[in-house]
Parts: C-alpha cells; structure tokens; sequence
C-alpha cells in the first residue's frame, strides 16, 4: 500500500481515544470502565468500517487491484464508509443494492453515496443474496469485491488494531473484560485474536436468533486460508456470548432499552443508539457485579450520527 493512504488511515485513527466512564447509578467503585472511542475517527468512515476497510485495501493493493465493489442495504453505513473512503483515496468503486426499486435519491445514505462517487447498481433482493459475499480479487476486471458489511478475512485484520491500540493508550495494560456489541461477528474475531489469555471477550449480538458461535467458526475458517490472517488464533473458550439482549432483534428497541439509553446520554459522556452500542452497554450494566476489581473495555464501533 502507498505511503499515501497508509498515512491517510494513520491520521484517521488518532482520533480514537482511550476514555474511562462511568454507568449511570454504579456502586461498584472498584470496577473501572474504559471505552475506545472509535466513533470519532470520521463523520462517514466511522468505528469498525474504517477498520474492515484498511484491511481489505491492504490486500486489494498487494493484489493490484484498481478498482473497489462493496454490497449494502438501502441504509448501509457500509456503503456510505464505503464511498466516503473511496473518494478521499481516488479509487473508482461500485455499490451493489438490495433493491431493485430504489435508485441514487431514495433516501439521504444512497444520495450521498452517489455525490461521493460511488456507481450504485440495484439489485433484485433474490440476486443480491447470491452477490452480498463475494469477496477477493476479479481479476478480469481488476476489482477487489469486499462483501457486506465488510465481513471478510481482510476485515478481521483491520480490527484486531483496536484492542491493541487501546492497550498502547493504557501505557500498555492489558483489560481484565471486553465488551462489544456483535454484527457480522467480523470485529468480534479481530479482538478475539489481538487479546491474551487473562482477557475475556463479552459479544452481544443484535440479531435475534442469531447463531454467533457457528457465524464466528466459518469465518475462522475463511481466515485460516486467507493470507493475511492465516496465522492468527482465535481462542474461543475466551469467549462470551449474551444473546438475549437483542431487545426484538435488529433495529429493534424496547421501553427499558430506550429509557436506558435516554438516561445514558443525559450524562454526556459519549452518545450511544439503539441498534448496537446501546444494546451492548445494556448488557455490560446488567453484568456489572460481575466485573469487581476488574478493568473492562468497552468498544464502541460507531454508527452513531
């Protein structure tokens, strides 16, 4: 990759800070609450999505691609780091939709996708399941396919840089506990693999009935044959998986969870929404008791506007 765009994503992750916060009404003074900040690294490119896409542009570069295809939802902000990313570094890249009904002014994430440059290519909903998770090199056409929501092997390798960075920012102490709200299971896996053994992972899926464990295996086993991750472990007895706090599943809410996040973001620390980050600091208070004399580190993946 150039000196260039390697300074481009160096710059953009000064931004995310390592933060001690507080829980509104905690009484377990000796527990001591970190976040990482990832949702100041950029207004479009925020959190885990510049993660995923450092990575995938890591190896679209060493395969000499020249060109970026990505696939999203009429709401994806995938698509919009996608974009937003693609335009700063001056690569052409191509927005597969699901929808064969919408086109580039259907709502506000399409529209600023298009006026970043992005190509969109609507799909019927049929044919796009069968695009979403193509990944890897065309070569013929010289583009680099990332698959939805940049969950890829290339994807893990950029996030396993959070937990590491925050370890720096903790003049190089590890965390006792790591909380993270779960997606594709793709920033899960990079923090799995960059944690050592003391260290326990807490993912907290957004899906209802999603099933995480056989999610992570068979994207542990895309890793394994994948050149920048072959060598990376993924100790899953570390692991933790809350699923019964998806709150009615994804983009889903309830009384508690709103009235949760209402009280949390009065406090001003850093915001929180319903979809993900909300859910998961949902979880961690729930655990609270459980984490006595112990450091804990909540990732925060952005997607907060």
């Amino acid at each position: 990759m150039e000196p260039a765009v390697l300074n481009w994503f160096a710059k953009l992750k000064e931004a995310s800070v390592l933060q001690p916060f507080e829980l509104p009404n905690k009484n377990i003074q000796s527990c001591k609450l970190f976040v990482k900040r990832d949702d100041l690294i950029d207004a479009h490119i925020s959190g885990n999505k510049l993660r995923k896409l450092e990575g995938n542009l890591r190896a679209a570069a060493a395969a000499g691609a020249t060109r970026l295809a990505t696939f999203g939802g009429a709401y994806s902000n995938h698509l919009l780091a996608s974009a937003a990313a693609a335009q700063q570094l001056r690569i052409p890249i191509t927005g597969y939709v699901r929808g064969d009904e919408l086109c580039a002014t259907s709502n506000p994430i399409l529209r600023r996708c298009h006026e970043f440059g992005m190509q969109l290519e609507f799909s019927t909903r049929s044919a796009y399941q069968k695009l979403k998770l193509k990944s890897g090199l065309d070569l013929p056409t010289q583009t680099w396919y990332i698959p939805e929501g940049g969950a890829n092997p290339e994807g893990i390798w950029g996030c396993q840089q959070i937990y590491q960075e925050a370890v720096r920012q903790n003049n190089q102490q590890h965390f006792d506990v790591v909380f993270i709200a779960q997606g594709t299971t793709t920033t899960s896996l990079g923090i799995l693999a960059s944690i050592p053994p003391s260290t326990q992972l807490f993912v907290v899926p957004v899906l209802k009935g999603f099933d995480s464990i056989a999610e992570m295996q068979q994207l542990i086993e895309q890793a394994q044959r994948a050149t920048l991750t072959s060598n990376l472990v993924f100790p899953m007895e570390q692991l933790i998986v809350l699923d019964q706090y998806h709150h009615g599943g994804y983009a889903k809410t309830s009384i508690e969870l709103n009235a949760f996040i209402a009280v949390f973001n009065q406090h001003q620390q850093f915001p929180i929404e319903a979809s993900y980050t909300g859910k998961a600091l949902f979880a961690l208070n729930a655990h609270l008791r459980a984490f006595q004399d112990k450091s804990v580190l909540f990732i925060h993946t952005g997607g907060v506007v």
